[in-house]
């Protein structure tokens, strides 16, 4: 059997550019089974390869007649993959495209973006300096007027050397070289100009040869990118006053375009041209999915089955890929496009944006989370993504792709008890809502209201005002408090599971433009860096800035473990109750009982056996569980059964709650009371249980969170520390009797830990709880 929590570090990382137009297309999908470990060992064989066949100067072989551009490929390909920048192989391959003179547009393209993914800041000026050549190479022929062609002799435009000029400016202005309007709107035209009928696009502007799936690639790309810096927002400004909710232009190009993606998409082969370019053309479905924040086209899982095929058909000895034709038939060039699809396109997803009815009503502001997953990856600097999610077609599964569902409109969401379920499953197994009501949303407002109810009718379950307090307002940055707006919360479990705006935030989120703002007064720059700084400080709250790469998501918990197997279960353990917050992490104990029948194979009860201290019905459980994050007291009834059931053979395993003190000064003095000739004392470090003996892991080292505040805004930073596990015991006859941890475990295996929580990671936090169990039944 496989097991999840072998010692490894969880994976965190993360969206390049995302687009003004996320189009939705569901279908039957069926995504292949990828394994983080399978593809995190195809992208390490591949950088291998790529490094052996480095030269001692830093270069590559020089390809097609083209010289630096395999340089330039293979050192963007190892940045995107991981490599260092300051590794001596990056380095020397930098020094050689600083040195490099710009001549054709495909190196000067693959140049600048290279050097925009390494050293930006060191080498801007020669960034900018490259752009200059690239504008200054694009056609200003009435003919070809907005694209490029190779750049050394005169020859007519090409969509290939076109695409990759686009993506060469659009990098530079992300590093802040500025590029003239003039450029992206003259290459607009040429782009919708080439567009054939059925939507796709040709090699030539003039459609010869007919549409292909590489080419239409790049001419969604280029769409998406030339929208993005001419596009009109869905919001303006005049003056000190802005207008929410309007005066963005439709442009369906890209919407037909990625529909004739769809009808003839393909993993194995480039949809017109076969088995020709095919390597290249997955670089650019790798694009098209993560710009234009698409997780299916054509109803399928383009990464999950992208990777699968690139996974089985890499070399098994030397590591490279080969392609068919042409661009891919050079092992140095189709093992770089090969490694920019398995490492950008696993890029992490901050958010989810729900498209619900009515209408697009969901969409009003169309940039505004492309806009903020922008600015939250400036902020953290790590590359991540964001995609657009249908309430109606997707399953939790789906839901659980992203840490964060963003709810948004201005009219009533028309969801109904299948949607609420939904949502709550997805909450309860790690996820959270972010919402806000736009454009004077008051009929969203009374409609999400109404929906809350219907995902929590739990009544402890409220949207209550957040205070100062709360650390959502100190979780990334200082809010401005003469412009911050009123957050409502419903507290779930351990954390604030769900939190509401009943103001606009997306209208200023669309208003975020980097390096576009010099037009706007003083106040409004001021609203527009507080919403950001709400935005940014929700999402660092919901995922404590760790984030997982697509294959390394966890499958939802729930699907498949209520089996057969499970229900006849012979394992139940007594959840107690006890008024300290006894159930504050109401699915830690029935997912550490999931685990133990997934990781250990142990047969488990599924129903919950939550009993009162005094309850005779204790007895016929060979372990309790309790945890809190409150300081409580128990009877003298309560201890006196308590300590028989321990001392007749039960053992007692408890947790502080985030670490909370309150908890842990009550556990500590009700255990005091009941074992007055005992105390707790930790548990060895070399201690059995924390061994294999008893089935389950070794636990030599773990990964705790310890929040600490930094910087002059004094965030919120759930610091990691590598430590030996603390646990500390009562012994009763040589076992240990009653087992307790300062340290969070229970939020943990929920997946609810926030930044101000003190406790284990989930890995170790399962690891923990499955050897206590494990140590207990074998006692």
């Amino acid at each position: 059997m496989q097991r999840r929590f072998s010692r490894q570090k969880p994976g965190v990382a993360v969206i390049g550019c995302a687009t003004l137009i996320a189009v939705l297309v569901t279908a039957e999908r069926t995504p292949a089974a990828v394994t983080p470990e399978q593809v995190r060992t195809a992208i390490d064989r591949g950088v291998e390869y790529l490094l052996r066949q480095q030269r001692p100067d830093g270069s590559w072989p020089v390809f097609a007649n083209y010289p630096d551009g395999t340089t330039a490929l293979c050192t963007l390909a190892l940045l995107n993959a991981g490599v260092p920048v300051e590794s001596p192989e990056i380095q020397q391959a930098l020094h050689q495209l600083r040195q490099a003179p710009p001549s054709k547009t495909y190196v000067v393209s693959l140049q600048t973006m290279a050097l925009c993914a390494a050293e930006p800041k060191k080498d801007k000026l020669l960034i900018q300096q490259l752009a200059r050549w690239l504008e200054a190479a694009q056609r200003k022929e009435a003919r070809d007027r907005g694209g490029w062609y190779y750049g050394d002799t005169p020859a007519s435009t090409d969509n290939s050397n076109s695409q990759f000029a686009m993506l060469a400016l659009s990098e530079a202005e992300r590093v802040g070289v500025r590029v003239n309007e003039v450029t992206w709107r003259v290459a607009q035209a040429y782009w919708r100009k080439g567009q054939n009928n059925d939507g796709s696009w040709s090699y030539k502007v003039d459609g010869s040869g007919g549409g292909s799936g590489s080419m239409t690639c790049a001419g969604i790309t280029s769409m998406v990118i030339s929208a993005d810096r001419l596009g009109t927002p869905d919001a303006s400004v005049d003056g000190d006053q802005i207008h929410c909710c309007g005066g963005g232009a439709e442009d369906n190009s890209i919407e037909r375009a990625l529909s004739w993606l769809g009808r003839n998409y393909s993993v194995t082969q480039n949809p017109g041209q076969g088995r020709q370019y095919w390597l290249y053309y997955m670089y650019g479905l790798e694009r098209v999915g993560r710009l234009t924040a698409q997780r299916f086209i054509g109803g399928h899982d383009w990464y999950r089955e992208g990777a699968d095929v690139l996974i089985q058909s890499q070399d098994p000895l030397s590591g490279f890929w080969k392609g068919n034709s042409h661009d891919d038939s050079d092992e140095r060039v189709s093992m770089s496009y090969a490694l920019l699809f398995l490492s950008k396109g696993r890029r992490s997803v901050l958010v989810n944006k729900l498209k619900h009815p009515p209408g697009d009503y969901w969409n009003q502001h169309r940039h505004d989370i492309a806009n903020l997953t922008r600015y939250t990856e400036d902020r953290w600097e790590r590359p991540m993504t964001w995609q657009v999610v249908d309430v109606g077609a997707a399953t939790v599964a789906d839901m659980l792709q992203a840490p964060v569902v963003f709810i948004n409109g201005h009219n009533a969401p028309q969801l109904g008890e299948e949607d609420a379920q939904k949502l709550r499953e997805y909450v309860d197994a790690g996820g959270f809502i972010f919402a806000e009501a736009c454009c004077q949303g008051g009929e969203f407002d009374r409609g999400f209201r109404h929906l809350m109810k219907l995902v929590f009718p739990e009544p402890q379950y409220e949207l209550e005002l957040l205070p100062p307090t709360h650390p959502v307002w100190s979780a990334e940055e200082t809010v401005d408090p003469d412009y911050a707006k009123p957050l409502y919360g419903i507290n779930v479990g351990c954390r604030t599971g769900v939190i509401y705006c009943d103001d606009d935030l997306s209208c200023l989120w669309e208003l975020s433009r980097s390096g576009r703002d010099a037009e706007l007064s003083p106040a409004v720059r001021l609203q527009i860096a507080s919403a950001n700084s709400i935005g940014i400080n929700v999402l660092a709250y919901a995922t404590n800035r760790e984030l997982k790469y697509k294959e390394e998501v966890d499958q939802y918990l729930a699907e498949g473990d209520a089996d057969d197997t499970i229900q006849r279960a012979k394992l139940h353990i007594a959840k107690l109750r006890h008024t300290g917050g006894w159930d504050d992490a109401p699915r830690a104990l029935t997912t550490l009982l999931h685990l133990l029948h997934d990781e250990v194979g142990v047969r488990v009860g599924d129903e919950r056996h939550d009993l009162t201290i005094n309850d005779e019905a204790l007895f016929n459980h060979p372990m309790a569980f309790m945890h809190g994050q409150h300081s409580f007291r128990l009877t003298d009834a309560e201890r006196t059964n308590l300590r028989e059931f321990i001392e007749r053979g039960g053992t007692l395993m408890a947790d502080a709650v985030c670490g909370s003190e309150a908890f842990a000064a009550s556990f500590r003095r009700e255990m005091q009371e009941i074992f007055p000739q005992a105390s707790l004392e930790p548990i060895a470090p070399e201690d059995p249980l924390f061994t294999s003996q008893f089935g389950g892991f070794d636990i030599k080292s773990v990964v705790r969170r310890d929040p600490v505040r930094r910087g002059p805004d004094q965030a919120l930073d759930a610091r990691r520390v590598e430590t030996e596990p603390e646990l500390e015991s009562i012994t009763i006859d040589g076992r240990h009797a009653v087992i307790f941890s300062k340290y969070d475990i229970s939020c943990a295996l929920e997946r609810h830990a926030t930044l101000e929580c003190r406790g284990y990671i989930r890995e170790d936090a399962a690891r923990i709880g499955i050897n206590v169990v494990l140590y207990s039944l074998a006692r």
